[in-house]
This record gives C-alpha cells, structure tokens and sequence, in this order.
C-alpha cells in the first residue's frame, strides 16, 4: 500500500515512495532447513572431555557394582536369586577344574624344553588325565547343584541352565571370576 502524504509535508515535496513487502526476497526452503540446522552433540572439547569423563565414570561404577554382585550391574546371564546362590555354591568348593588352565600352561613350557621327549609324553598323558578327571568334576558338579537348587528353591521353580553355569563358573580360576566369589572357601551355603 502506498502511503498518503502527511500533512506536516509542504505541497509538492513527498515523501520517497515506501517499500512494498519485507524489502527482501522470501528465503527458499533449503535456507531456511540450513540456517535452522544445528549439530546434535556439541562439537566442543569441553563438551567431548566432560562427557568422555561421564562414561567413564559410569563405566567404573558398573564394574564395581559387577565385581560386588549388584544386581543391577549383572548381565543377564547372572542375574537372579538362582543365579546368586549357584555363584556361591560353586565359590565355597575346591575344585580341580580350576587350575586345568595352569596346567596346561605347565605342560606347553614343558614341551618347549630341550631333550625331555620321556617328561613331555608323560605330562601330556597326565594332562589328558586330569582333563578327564575335569569333566567327571564337572558332571558331578552339575547334578549337585541342580540338586540343591532344587532343594532350596522347589524342584517344579529351578531354572534351565545352573549345571552348565556353575560348571564354567568352576572353570575359571578363582580371582579371574566375575562377578567377585561373595563367601570363602568352605562356607556353609544355604
């Protein structure tokens, strides 16, 4: 719209004619997205250090909650009230199962060694022995502590799986284990 001249201006002398519109022209749409675009994670340093220090602050609690047992740091695969007392069940014994891997690093340090071709054969026949003897443990160990599952928990509740869990819990060595073995050699477990 053009305006009408005011009445303070003398005759003849107008103002300059005003600009029609915004006095610029309408912005396409693709510079409108740009101009609207931000980054979704800030590209700061300050921002990628505090949130590298964050996720590692997370991840040090978690494995300490791990390491203690916490249920909510425990995968799924050991989680449970079960699961908790398999892990303890099998923590309280002494086994053989665990120091097969020792044994067997014993038995290749061995087999490096110059002119004992009667100590290898006899070693590597003991080893075969003792691993033998490890998967006897391991059955045994299996029955007995779907057993006391069973008798802890009601036979017609026990979950599927205990036997393999606390079979490969017996595995490894003691300190290796994870999450941390919570009772001492020999406890009483209930």
């Amino acid at each position: 719209m053009a305006k009408t001249p005011s009445p303070s201006a003398p005759d003849g002398e107008q103002d300059a004619p005003a600009t029609v519109g915004k006095g610029r022209p309408t912005p396409s749409r693709a510079e409108r997205e740009a101009a609207r675009r931000r980054p979704l994670v800030a590209d700061t340093k300050e921002a990628k250090a505090r949130a590298r220090a964050e996720m590692a602050e997370k991840r040090e609690k978690a494995r300490i909650g791990m390491a203690a047992g916490d249920d909510r740091f425990l995968t799924p695969r050991d989680r449970g009230p079960q699961r908790r007392f398999v892990r303890d069940w099998t923590d309280a014994r002494w086994s053989l199962s665990e120091w097969i891997m020792p044994l067997m690093l014993i038995v290749i340090i061995i087999g490096f060694l110059p002119s004992t071709g009667w100590l290898v054969t006899y070693s590597f026949l003991a080893l075969w022995g003792i691993i033998f003897l490890v998967i006897i443990e391991m059955i045994l160990t299996s029955v007995l502590v779907k057993r006391a599952a069973a008798r802890k928990f009601g036979a017609d509740r026990v979950e599927k799986g205990l036997g393999w869990y606390a079979a490969m819990r017996q595995i490894q060595m003691r300190f290796l284990r994870l999450p941390k073995p919570q009772v001492k050699r020999g406890a009483k477990v209930d």
